[in-house]
């Protein structure tokens, strides 16, 4: 039953027996009584059991590991394994090194101008020493070692970091790139780990320093509070957010924003600052909530960009959403909970590290979180409730969960270990049908992705559009309004009386045998049939574009005399829309007690009408005189002398005066 193995997996299975103190012999035994006679990819299925078995044993002492750099070289070797698993129907290592040479030229060549802005500098100067001519990793075996354990990236967002990290090699990740993306998750950690805790403050248990900045050796962040601007030390945790204002020695005592409640009305924005509260630059957040009196603002000040702020918005975005999470899917129990903040803490941790190695252009914080990212992105609500559905089945406490590995990379925590079991086989069983469905969605969710940022992509376009051509793009797509305007003024003024006799009952009889929602019916089956005449016709691929010019045969000066008369129009517009808002508003408050009286007893009169009258007939009422306001019986029933009286009574209306002041009230 055995087949031949790779030479990456024949030596990987060597290591594997090593570490498990046993010989190869037995764990093929081993693997082979548990297996089922109809498995399909024997030697992949080998090389996934006998990592399993090794990565359990390696966890407790992940973060020994990563110190002296065992573990990269180990578990990036399980990766080329479990790629190619086997001798059969490969490629010799020659020809795949040649492949995978012109893989990476091909998206060069076909973007030259992409690349030189898009590649951060990182990566065209320093990064071809993080490339090498050993074989590389894709995407697949990525994510199968994400499913395994929670290092290098989280199973729920697996795709989504991997694309990020090795956006510019061409989707392919190198051993040199991974290894130093380890290491500088562990220095994060100690890093972080080294901060000093806010003043005035005790971190409460499972409370741990996710982000720092403000310090002498990091960039500075600015309070606004009205006019005033105080630096000061910002530290961000699982639980809150910190802020010490900066004193003359130390930092004052910390200001306190509770982010773990659920229950208060987080509201985190993007905003603008400057000198006196003038808002001129947009590098600053704004948080408020129903226990602040008055919004907190926060700047994050920078030459160019406003990477950091965007950092940081992210950062206590996904803390938040954290909470909310647990809240909404009731996950209470302690493992449970701390699992889901340990998945988080290393989703940060991870975000850090990339940043360190992405120095020049950071990458976008959300690919490596959880929460922000599938907040935003369409049906994520999906996986987040597969998410959550995962974590609550999870009865016993595996050796490589993120709380786990939490503990091997020396982070402390408060929650009890003591009820970690082996699954039993329908346990297991479960947990493996809960992952399927997760990976089911997220691929889902994937393949929305992309048909959205297609259809975003052509709205950019149009976003890019002044006003002058957005005012010509909108004429011409409401040009096809036109043609219906004319067969409408046909049927109003009663050019052709059969025509409009047929209109007025028609309309009559829909609404006395109240079939209005049949009438909608019949007008909604019409647009199908004409969306489906359009499909199969192919009308769609014979106008892709909508053509609009821009010329015009009038000279410049006419062009400007007619923008002077049509600012002009709209001022007028402006000025008498305002006149009637007033009068209405002078009425109602009474401050004309003649006009108001007037007001009061026509709505009373209605009002005693609508009562009366069955509503149906009134409709009836109002149809037929819109059909006839243009026929000779209303121009010999229209009074000009009652319109006359009508105007003079509205231009009576005295209106409230207005005056403007340039300084707020």
């Amino acid at each position: 039953m055995r087949k031949p193995l790779s030479t990456i997996a024949n030596d990987l299975l060597n290591r594997c027996a090593e570490t498990l103190d046993t010989s190869v012999d037995s764990l093929i035994e081993e693997f082979e009584q548990g297996l089922k006679p109809a498995v399909d990819n024997y030697t992949r299925r080998l090389v996934e059991f006998c990592c399993s078995k090794t990565i359990k044993n390696i966890c407790p002492r992940v973060g020994e590991r990563i110190s002296d750099g065992s573990i990269s070289r180990f578990t990036y070797d399980m990766m080329l394994a479990w790629q190619n698993p086997s001798t059969t129907g490969s490629e010799p290592s020659s020809e795949r090194l040649a492949k995978e040479k012109e893989d990476k030229r091909i998206p060069l060549e076909g973007n030259v101008g992409q690349i030189d802005d898009d590649i951060p500098l990182f990566y065209s100067d320093i990064m071809p020493l993080l490339v090498n001519e050993e074989p590389s990793v894709g995407e697949d075996a990525f994510v199968w070692f994400a499913c395994l354990i929670p290092l290098v990236a989280d199973v729920v967002n697996a795709r989504f970091t991997f694309e990020t990290l090795t956006a510019p090699t061409a989707s392919q990740l190198h051993f040199p790139a991974y290894d130093r993306f380890l290491k500088e998750i562990d220095k994060c950690i100690e890093y972080l780990q080294k901060q000093e805790t806010p003043t005035g403050v005790d971190l409460s248990e499972n409370e741990f320093i996710l982000h720092v900045e403000g310090t002498s050796k990091t960039h500075r962040v600015v309070r606004h509070i009205g006019a005033t601007s105080w630096p000061g030390r910002l530290t961000l945790t699982n639980q809150a957010l910190y802020f010490e204002a900066s004193g003359i020695v130390s930092y004052e005592t910390a200001l306190k924003i509770d982010l773990s409640r659920a229950d208060v009305g987080h509201q985190l924005k993007e905003t603008s600052t400057g000198p006196w509260g003038a808002p001129l630059f947009d590098k600053a957040i704004a948080y408020e909530s129903s226990e602040l009196s008055e919004p907190l603002v926060l700047e994050f000040p920078e030459m160019t960009s406003s990477t950091r702020r965007d950092h940081w918005l992210t950062l206590i975005k996904e803390i938040i959403l954290l909470h909310q999470f647990t809240s909404k899917f009731n996950i209470e129990h302690p493992v449970h909970v701390w699992e889901i903040h340990a998945r988080t803490i290393l989703g940060v941790l991870r975000l850090h590290a990339a940043r360190e190695l992405l120095r020049i252009s950071p990458p976008a914080p959300a690919n490596f979180l959880i929460f922000s990212l599938y907040e935003d992105l369409p049906k994520g609500d999906y996986v987040l409730a597969e998410l959550a559905n995962a974590v609550k089945q999870a009865t016993g406490l595996s050796p490589c969960t993120a709380t786990s590995i939490l503990k091997g990379l020396n982070i402390s925590h408060s929650v009890s270990l003591s009820n970690k079991k082996d699954a039993s086989e329908e346990e297991t069983s479960s947990q493996a049908d809960t992952l399927k469905s997760l990976e089911t969605t997220i691929d889902q969710v994937r393949e929305e992705v992309k048909e959205v940022s297609v259809a975003k992509a052509t709205v950019e376009e149009m976003k890019e559009e002044g006003i002058s051509d957005s005012l010509l793009i909108l004429v011409e797509l409401a040009s096809s309004i036109k043609n219906v305007v004319p067969w409408l003024q046909v049927v109003v003024s009663q050019e052709r009386p059969t025509i409009t006799l047929f209109m007025i009952g028609l309309v009559l009889v829909v609404i006395y045998k109240e079939w209005v929602g049949f009438a909608i019916a019949v007008v909604l089956m019409l647009v199908v049939g004409t969306m489906l005449w359009a499909r199969r016709n192919r009308i769609g691929e014979r106008h892709k574009e909508i053509v609009v010019s821009t010329s015009s045969d009038k000279t410049t000066m006419e062009s400007i005399v007619a923008a002077q008369h049509s600012l002009k129009n709209l001022h007028e517009i402006v000025k008498t829309t305002n006149i009637a808002i007033l009068r209405i508003w002078s009425i109602l408050i009474g401050k004309s007690p003649k006009q108001a009286n007037v007001v009061m007893w026509a709505m009373i009169g209605i009002a005693v009408l609508l009562m009366v009258v069955p509503f149906k007939y009134i409709l009836m009422w109002l149809a037929l005189c819109f059909f006839i306001a243009n026929s000779k019986i209303a121009k010999y029933m229209s009074s000009e002398q009652g319109n006359r009286r009508l105007r003079e009574w509205w231009e009576s209306i005295p209106i409230i005066p207005v005056r403007t002041i340039s300084s707020p009230p």
